[in-house]
């Protein structure tokens, strides 16, 4: 199995990396010591990983290309300056020997090396330590992932980048080159309706099952709305995060799984989904243009465009387009005057948590903790 490839001097198809989230091993304790061998010799103590980067830097000073830096504590690549010379892996450099070089063009990476069997320990020590469960070898299509002395290993030979691993992982700790969910992503998807399900359900007592069989229906002619959520889940089944669910006959998007890819906004005929900021943004759960007596039919939940919003805004930041909504995120104070006095509770926000979910899961902390 090749993990770690030992390449000739400046081979540009190859880039270090640390097999490390650089999270738990002795990094309080690192300023004590001179070197990165040095605190591997002295131990590592109860609380600590004791196969993780000690976050020091001897790999950086090997560095002949200046593509190393520490940043919080955790050794950081520039992938456009590594030019696969090899220094940073050689033998002799990093005491935990954490460095591999692998396929510049690789796509999935498992930030952890760690040896321990107790994986309730690994659980307490690092939130981003592999448990070797061993989900992610089994839903590898390619044969591409094994469990090597109890952490996950990619063979870089036969993986062709399906993300497959990613999405059974448990602890979400494997991450790829476009979607790093161990940091806060700067954006979300958003369904522009919050239905009260009644399409969904009328289009299954028809017997349709998919959403671009249902957006060729009249749904005017129904008494359904023509431009919400269909609910047959076109969203749910391209999403590769498990982020996208249809809950009451109306897709809902998880601003904690979502990394904001847009594959779900393609697949939706109706052209619900939308991209919006992670952080604090408002939004209105309605597409409808029709007028409010119309939407006062087809649908309980959808904006009626009552003006109270746009009356009680103390910014100004709320105007009509037509007989729609729209909030204005420049303006935007996040007040949440709107959300209390819209009758039809149709405004929603981003909300930042302050654990993500893997970390929650990793660490153990239940929801409303």
């Amino acid at each position: 199995m090749k993990t770690n490839v030992s390449p000739a001097k400046g081979d540009n198809n190859l880039v270090a990396y640390v097999a490390c989230a650089g999270a738990a091993a002795g990094k309080a304790r690192a300023a004590e010591f001179e070197s990165c061998a040095a605190l591997v010799e002295a131990g590592f103590k109860r609380g600590e990983c004791k196969s993780g980067c000690c976050g020091i830097g001897d790999c950086i000073k090997v560095c002949k290309q200046d593509a190393m830096k520490l940043e919080n504590g955790k050794i950081v690549i520039d992938a456009e300056k590594c030019d696969g010379c090899g220094d940073c892996a050689a033998e002799g450099v990093c005491p935990q020997h954490l460095i591999h070089m692998i396929p510049k063009d690789a796509t999935n990476f498992i930030p952890c090396s760690s040896t321990e069997e107790d994986d309730e320990l690994v659980r307490k020590t690092c939130g981003f330590g592999c448990i070797a469960c061993g989900e992610c070898e089994r839903a590898c299509p390619e044969g591409a992932v094994h469990i090597v002395d109890n952490h996950a290993v990619i063979d870089y030979d036969k993986c062709v980048g399906c993300v497959a691993c990613m999405v059974k992982c448990k602890k979400k700790i494997i991450v790829d080159t476009i979607h790093d969910l161990t940091a806060l992503k700067a954006n979300v998807a958003f369904v522009k309706c919050s239905g009260d399900g009644r399409t969904s359900a009328k289009l299954k007592e028809m017997g349709i099952q998919t959403c671009q069989e249902a957006a060729k229906q009249d749904l005017k002619a129904l008494g359904l709305c023509a431009t919400g959520c269909l609910g047959q889940g076109a969203c749910t089944a391209v999403c590769r995060y498990e982020a996208v669910k249809v809950v009451d006959g109306v897709a809902y998007v998880d601003p904690d799984k979502c990394v904001g890819c847009k594959d779900c906004t393609f697949a939706c005929p109706q052209h619900l989904i939308t991209i919006v900021p992670y952080k604090g943004q408002k939004m209105v759960a309605c597409s409808s243009e029709d007028d409010c007596e119309t939407k006062a039919k087809v649908c309980s939940t959808g904006c009626l465009f009552c003006e109270d919003c746009k009356s009680n805004c103390p910014n100004l930041a709320i105007y009509a387009d037509g007989t729609h909504t729209i909030i204005d995120p420049e303006i935007c104070e996040d007040c949440h005057v709107c959300q209390y006095v819209c009758p039809r509770n149709v405004i929603k926000e981003m909300e930042v948590p302050e654990y993500i979910f893997m970390q929650r899961e990793a660490l153990g902390i239940k929801e409303g903790e």
